[in-house]
Formats: C-alpha cells, sequence, structure tokens
C-alpha cells in the first residue's frame, strides 16, 4: 500500500483518476472504533474522485448483493493510512449446467 505522507512527486492515491479500482485503509472513528475494537478498515471500491481533501470510493464488494454495495464512501485526507490500486474485478463466468 503507498504512503498517504509519501515525498513529493510520488504516485499516491491523489492522482489516481476516477474508475480505478483500489483498496483504502481509513483510521475508524473513535465511536467506530471502541464498538468493533479495531483501530482501521479496508473499504475496496472504485474512485468516484481523489483530491488534497479527500478520496471518495464506490463500494465494489465481492458480491453485487452485499450489504453497502454501490454505496460511496468518502475518506478524508487525515483519516487515509494506506492506500493501493487493485486490478480490475475478474468476470464472473456463467454458472455451469449441472448434470
Amino acid at each position: 500500500m503507498t504512503n498517504p505522507h509519501a515525498s513529493p512527486g510520488s504516485s499516491d492515491w491523489r492522482d489516481w483518476p476516477a474508475g480505478t479500482r483500489a483498496v483504502v485503509r481509513r483510521r475508524l472513528m473513535p465511536a467506530e472504533a471502541s464498538a468493533s475494537g479495531q483501530r482501521w478498515t479496508d473499504v475496496v471500491g472504485v474512485v468516484v474522485a481523489a483530491d488534497a481533501d479527500e478520496i471518495v470510493l464506490r463500494r465494489d464488494p465481492a458480491r453485487p448483493d452485499a450489504p453497502g454495495a454501490g454505496e460511496q464512501v468518502r475518506v478524508p485526507a487525515a483519516d487515509v493510512e494506506a492506500a493501493k490500486v487493485l486490478p480490475p474485478r475478474p468476470a464472473r463466468r456463467p454458472a455451469r449446467p449441472r448434470d
């Protein structure tokens, strides 16, 4: 994953164009952290927008019927711990007929 505080000139999430599939590790808010017992969570999605202030992802879970699928998540720059570009999701194969 790339460091959100990387040196100038390095490629980071602020430069990613819309449509890039990525995972962003974000810091949980204190209430979320207390409830879950975790400090971080990962958001897998497609970049809708990214700038110096935040990155906006449209959730892209493995199952299209998963809770939150297609939901937009805004992650403030201060809450981004790490981010990584992911390859496009593989095309789903049609189910094989049963014998």
